[in-house]
């Protein structure tokens, strides 16, 4: 609701209280005087009784807990002796003219009204001491601040180890350790009102170069019978069409020229002929690596 709503409300919300103020204060008055109040203290009655009704309200708003349940009770306690009281004044005529009359008929009902109207001038000053008190030593709970409370609920976790750096043969790198780099800080120009704090910047680590040829793990070897063995395996149900030299090469992780040489031998296979002229069908071992 915009902020004229909200005006528009609470002060349609006053005069709708001020003219039930005014209603309810020719009632009181003429009751005051029926019980034997003199014209200044009549006319203050309504006051007295409404009055405490509105700061009860207030405090309601104000207070919590225990606090806020004792200030409902008040309101409707008072709220409940200004009904009957108007209910009293609406049933006896008499009471219209004012003047010192009977409330009711029935001994004890009247001096059950009468001690119900004495009674309210005397509540209003414990009542409405308690509840200004109870107002005024009141401390709302600071609501905690949202950041406070993230850093605090979220747990602290290891910052991520960085990856290995990978030479261009598909090696890793070096992973000596070595030594680590001298953090550069930043100034960062503070902001306020909050304070900034300098970030520092990490440089990242740099490849120290591929291993030697010593301490790579060596390719295994293969003959070419083993290798035209594991050709058949591979190829056992491929199509005719589907085979040639760069899909052997993957499947058996080979060289282009021993492909072409499986190629042509399983073919040869398939169609019962014996293998080209140029097929290398030797002994030598297979130390090259796929391409």
């Amino acid at each position: 609701m915009s902020r004229w709503g909200k005006f528009w409300m609470v002060a349609a919300l006053l005069g709708v209280v001020g003219m039930a103020f005014r209603v309810s204060w020719n009632a009181l008055k003429d009751v005051a005087r029926a019980i034997g109040a003199d014209p200044l203290a009549a006319g203050l009655y309504p006051l007295v009784v409404d009055g405490l009704m509105a700061l009860a309200l207030v405090a309601a708003l104000v207070l919590t807990g225990a606090d806020r349940r004792f200030a409902l009770r008040v309101l409707g306690g008072y709220t409940a002796a200004s009904l009957v009281l108007n209910y009293v004044h609406g049933l006896v005529p008499a009471l219209h003219g004012g003047g010192r009359v009977r409330l009711a008929d029935w001994a004890p009902a009247h001096y059950a009204l009468v001690l119900l109207a004495s009674c309210l001038p005397v509540g209003s000053i414990f009542f409405g001491s308690d509840l200004v008190a109870k107002v005024l030593h009141h401390r709302p709970e600071p609501a905690e601040n949202d950041q406070t409370t993230a850093n605090r609920s979220t747990p602290d976790l290891p910052e991520p180890a960085e990856a290995a750096p990978v030479s261009a043969d598909g090696q890793s790198a070096d992973p000596a350790p070595t030594a680590e780099p001298t953090p550069v800080p930043v100034e960062v120009a503070p902001v306020r009102p909050v304070r900034a704090v300098a970030a520092v910047a990490s440089r990242p680590r740099r490849s120290t170069g591929s291993l030697p040829q010593s301490a790579r793990a060596k390719v295994p070897t293969r003959t070419a019978e083993e290798l035209l063995a594991e050709a058949r395996s591979a190829t056992a149900d491929w199509p005719e069409a589907e085979l040639t030299a760069e899909r052997i090469r993957a499947a058996v992780r080979t060289s282009a020229d021993r492909a072409r040489t499986l190629r042509d031998t399983l073919k040869a296979e398939r169609t019962n002929t014996p293998p080209a002229a140029g097929t290398d069908d030797g002994g030598a071992e297979d130390g090259e690596s796929a391409a």
